[in-house]
């Protein structure tokens, strides 16, 4: 379904490779996580996805479509592939739940009377069934993701791109988009979470793939007993330079 072959990502301003010769291949019906610290290429691998940017180099291809073939005037038919959901919600605070899910659907042109029956579906399959009316300054951000979500579905995507979809959320919240998340990849929708939150990752024990300085190190599903974690390069700097006065230490005290 998703192709990525010898695809790397040249960045002239910023001087570097921000990927470097990846190669993935996720099949339909599949819900992956994407892991890596920040600058690993996590944003340009949903780029690319999303078509907001082309490979510098290799082929990034759905449905055995090549990416970067698709004309300019083609790439909102090809985004209805993807359902995209943020940690920031982007819901249009001036309108309700309703009209924020229906949204969607007027992009396209989708019948009135499609948009009345499809809606109200949505609404109940994310647990906002009687939310319609609401608007989003007056519901929670476990609730406003959901109508998120709600509105990234109703287009019937191939593909969910989640990214940090839990990052504004506490805990409890967090775990019920993620339940919500993974009923919805139940249905055989494809899912994709990029995500810093290594408990989902090590609890639920779904496909990894880690970046690192936009390479893929790891690419493998978890199983009972795996632990990924994940530190920040400062975090591993501070932790390489106590190390190296701890050492120091025990030479002095030598």
């Amino acid at each position: 379904m998703i192709d990525f072959k010898n695809v790397s990502v040249a960045y002239e301003k910023k001087g570097n490779d921000a990927l470097k010769n990846v190669n993935i291949h996720i099949d339909k019906g599949e819900f992956v996580f994407v892991v890596g610290q920040s600058g690993a290429g996590k944003s340009t691998f949903i780029k690319l996805l999303t078509k907001e940017i082309d490979p510098t180099k290799g082929t990034v291809s759905v449905d055995g479509e090549d990416l970067k073939k698709i004309k300019h005037r083609k790439v909102p038919m090809y985004r209805r592939k993807i359902g995209c959901i943020f940690q920031d919600f982007r819901l249009l605070p001036d309108r309700n739940v309703y009209e924020n899910v229906a949204f969607a659907q007027r992009i396209i042109e989708a019948p009135k009377k499609d948009i009345k029956k499809k809606v109200p579906k949505m609404l109940a399959l994310v647990g906002l069934a009687g939310y319609y009316k609401k608007n989003p300054g007056d519901i929670s951000g476990g609730e406003q993701q959901r109508v998120a979500i709600a509105r990234a579905l109703i287009n019937r995507p191939e593909i969910l791109l989640a990214d940090e979809p839990t990052g504004n959320l506490d805990d409890k919240n967090a775990w019920e988009i993620m339940e919500l998340l993974e009923d919805i990849n139940k249905r055989g929708t494809t899912v994709i979470v990029v995500t810093h939150n290594m408990n989902f990752v090590n609890t639920m024990k779904k496909r990894i793939i880690q970046l690192q300085r936009g390479i893929v190190i790891k690419d493998q599903k978890m199983n009972d007993g795996d632990v990924l974690e994940i530190k920040e390069e400062k975090e591993e700097k501070k932790e390489e330079e106590t190390k190296a006065d701890e050492s120091s230490v025990d030479i002095i005290q030598l």
